[in-house]
């Protein structure tokens, strides 16, 4: 077999792109048609569900290998150690295409150490809104930087041989019940907003799989929307590869198939596309053979394309832990994180500094979101040892560790059984339904509320799923404070003190974390009740409390100390997680920490680990510094030590709009499904980020495209040349004007004059990064194509241009436009 296709083979060495020749499609499609009917319907079948939970099935008798997939937003994550790069907001903060494709050349190399065929990767779903908890995960809330930083990844990979997945697959744009929720978006604002990015990955980077997400949109589930899978992905965009489903999305035999899915996944056996199922279906009428072997030639037409009948992935001459990636992820976070203020303090003067107290609880962490991104690294840096490392002996750098960010806080937890008695724990009844419906089944006294049963059952008498716990009990504190609750649990909760519900999480989720503060009085009984249930999957339920004051206190004495404070904020995988959606506020007693330490040191930088943004308002005018690290992988420790002294300049930019209030973003209205319905309308239509602001005049904390720099760059010479139909090529001049080399990002924006139709204010249309030594100036050019003017016609069911006259603006953010130039089009 090898022989006879070794001309098939030669053409695709080097190159994922699919084949347009006819000769060459003709080989593979011959190929392909050879073995689909030497497969027996059985055969066939298997091979559209998953295999060993990562795997597409292997046929030995007729050639076709195990093809072998992983988790891969920031890294190869299903086989062990490997390089743990940033995550996929920060990426875009770089604003930098050879970048990341930089990254993906160097994950493909991570996955082809490991026999990884497909790394599921890049998501590029728009950040509708801060809550959602995946959002570091993507890209951007614009459209077009998401569609550019998909295509640049997706090229980094496919090119070096490793097939790239392009996911959510569509309008995922919460974690919040996210396997019941429809999205329910407009056709225009679908086109225009939601979609781009997998119609570039599509047909600008040819990307060879998609993944359907677990939501519904507009009323069908993603894995069963023949609209998106067939009339748009297939029939508009001309995709030929595979669509697989996330794992366990899928929910309908009948459905899936006619709907457009190809591969069933989840972990354990396929529960959809069985021979059980699709026989009876095909027995029944209801579906033909030939769509089966339509969703296998789908998938063989793939891996052969990717060479994967031919050639061993797994090629040990690739290192495990590799030096190249690392020094990408190293890059990427240099060039991702983003100075959003600076009031004289930064970059730090290593000569006249003698003590930095940093504190806080990502101060000596890596930090991460949780979930299916979680890569653990060979290696890592943090803050404090980097900054060890960089000062040596001139600065004592004193950190101030956290126990309140350890699973301390449920250990050390005291609860009683009644008031005023002396008899530790918590009354606990277990039901076995997910309800509390009925008389408890198994009561006892938990001592502690420590409990991972991963898959399996509290008790003999508790089923492994859908069961639920309620634990009542007394809290008394020796002191009269403010405490920290938290609690982690997978799925829901609920707690209740003294009768107030402080924590309401009743959902499906994954692990997720939460906090909230009570003010006890010491020497009281304070009555506590915390539900529980589980529905499927994993089981864990925690709880604990503490004291603020315990690293509050010590924080605060350091910073008094110190020439510099350093206070290092945010979420993690516990608190910023799949499957979950997050607050709008720091975790717990974060926000009482950086006020405190202000306080009793005016010079105090923020550094703040998110996905998004979050709420500054109760400190943001109290502190000199705010850095935004988001997850910067595992060198980010390094990186911000290195920004802090100026040893590199901060050039990221923010891929979304920072607002100043959860209530002022523009899907506040429409977030969450109402009135106990599974849907969620998207009314805010087109006004996503930076177009709602600018188009109703919403001054937001930080606009997009914002970031601060410690050199100064002056823009002027806008010229506009038209290249061919309402297609532009823009120069312009750059002068760093400051006193240090850096990088500017020059961001392009089309305005609408006198549009036919409603528009926003502006779009981004392009963009460059540019590095400039001081006092360098350089011409760059910017290419405006022509679809750049189109919008999505409902009723064509197509784009057209909208004519009219047009403003390009060229900016340092959408709110700080330095030069404007007109354009007609006709």
């Amino acid at each position: 077999m090898k022989i006879k296709y070794l001309l098939s083979l030669t053409l695709f060495i080097g190159s994922f792109g699919f084949i347009h020749a006819q000769s060459e499609t003709a080989l593979v499609e011959a190929r392909v048609n050879d073995l689909i009917s030497k497969m027996s319907l059985e055969e066939k079948i298997q091979y559209l569900g998953v295999y060993d939970n990562y795997c597409i099935r292997p046929i030995e008798r007729l050639g076709i290998p195990q093809i072998i997939m992983s988790d891969g937003p920031v890294g190869v994550r299903n086989a062990g150690k490997s390089t743990s790069f940033p995550a996929g907001v920060l990426a875009a903060s770089t604003w930098n295409r050879n970048l990341i494709e930089h990254e993906g050349k160097t994950l493909a190399q991570d996955c082809k150490a490991r026999g990884v065929h497909i790394l599921l990767s890049p998501g590029v779903n728009i950040m509708r809104s801060p809550l959602c908890g995946r959002n570091f995960e993507y890209y951007s809330e614009d459209p077009f930087l998401a569609s550019q930083m998909a295509v640049a990844l997706i090229n980094g990979l496919q090119r070096n041989g490793v097939l790239a997945c392009v996911k959510h697959f569509a309008g995922n744009n919460q974690e919040w019940d996210r396997g019941n929720v429809s999205s329910n978006i407009d056709k225009r604002t679908l086109h225009e907003i939601y979609l781009p990015a997998f119609k570039a990955a599509v047909m600008d980077a040819k990307v060879g799989t998609i993944m359907d997400g677990y939501n519904l949109v507009n009323g069908t589930y993603m894995t069963a929307n023949k609209y998106l899978n067939i009339d748009v992905l297939r029939n508009q965009w001309g995709f030929k590869g595979i669509v697989m489903s996330d794992w366990g999305a899928a929910h309908d035999a009948l459905a899936d198939v006619k709907g457009g899915l190809d591969l069933e996944m989840l972990l354990g056996n396929a529960e959809q596309f069985t021979v059980e199922k699709l026989t009876k279906l095909i027995q029944e009428g209801k579906i033909d053979e030939n769509m089966i072997d339509e969703k296998v030639a789908n998938i063989l037409r793939t891996i052969i394309h990717a060479g994967y009948l031919d050639h061993v992935q797994l090629d040990k001459s690739i290192p495990l832990y590799n030096p190249e990636a690392e020094k990408v992820s190293l890059n990427m976070a240099r060039e991702g994180i983003v100075l959003l203020k600076n009031k004289n303090i930064l970059p730090l003067d290593g000569n006249k500094i003698k003590k930095i107290a940093v504190v806080g609880p990502h101060a000596n962490a890596l930090s991460w979101g949780g979930g299916s991104s979680t890569t653990i690294p060979f290696n890592y840096s943090t803050l404090y040892t980097a900054l060890e490392k960089m000062v040596g002996a001139k600065t004592k750098i004193v950190l101030v560790k956290d126990t309140l960010s350890k699973d301390n806080i449920f250990k050390s937890a005291v609860f009683y059984v009644t008031p005023e008695s002396k008899e530790r724990g918590l009354k606990a009844e277990y039901f076995n339904n997910p309800n509390l419906q009925g008389v408890p089944v198994y009561t006892t006294i938990d001592r502690s509320i420590i409990f991972d049963w991963q898959a399996g059952s509290p008790n003999q008498a508790i089923p492994v799923d859908n069961f639920s716990i309620r634990w009542t009990g007394v809290v008394r504190v020796p002191s009269s404070k403010i405490y920290t609750f938290t609690a982690k649990a997978d799925d829901g909760y609920k707690l209740w003190v003294n009768g107030e519900l402080i924590m309401d999480c009743w959902r499906d989720q994954s692990l997720t974390q939460n906090s909230a503060m009570y003010k006890f009085e010491s020497g009281k009984d304070y009555s506590i009740k915390l539900e529980y249930y589980d529905r499927t999957g994993n089981a864990t339920v925690m709880l604990g409390y503490q004291d603020n004051s315990m690293v509050i206190d010590d924080a605060v004495k350091q910073a008094k100390k110190s020439n510099i404070a350093v206070v290092c904020v945010g979420f993690n995988n516990d608190t910023e997680v799949e499957g979950a959606d997050r607050t709008f506020s720091l975790p717990g007693y974060q926000d009482a920490l950086i006020n405190a330490v202000a306080k009793a040191n005016p010079n105090t930088i923020v550094i703040v680990n998110a996905g998004g943004a979050v709420d500054m308002q109760n400190w943001i005018n109290k502190v000199k510094g705010l850095v935004y690290a988001w997850y910067p992988g595992q060198d980010g420790g390094q990186a911000l030590a290195e920004i802090l002294y100026g040893k590199v300049n901060p050039s990221g930019k923010l891929p979304v709009t920072f607002d100043k209030k959860w209530e002022d973003n523009p899907c506040f209205n429409f977030y969450h499904a109402k009135d106990g319905k599974k849907e969620v309308e998207y009314g805010e239509g087109l006004l996503v980020g930076y177009r709602y602001y600018d188009t109703k005049k919403i001054e937001p904390q930080y606009p997009f495209g914002y970031g601060e720099s410690y050199t100064r760059f002056a823009y002027s010479n806008m010229k506009v040349y038209p290249k061919d139909v309402n297609e532009y090529e823009v120069s312009f001049d750059i002068e760093n004007t400051g006193k240090m080399d850096g990088a500017e990002i020059a961001q392009l924006y089309v305005k609408p004059i006198n549009s036919r139709v409603f528009l926003p204010e502006k779009s981004l249309r392009g963009f460059e990064k540019i590095f400039l030594k001081r006092g360098e100036k350089r011409n760059i050019t910017i290419t405006v194509p022509a679809d750049a003017f189109n919008i999505y016609n409902v009723d064509m069911e197509d784009f057209i241009t909208n004519r009219g006259i047009y403003e390009l603006l060229i900016g340092t953010s959408s709110r700080d436009i330095r030069l404007r130039a007109p354009v007609t089009i006709k």
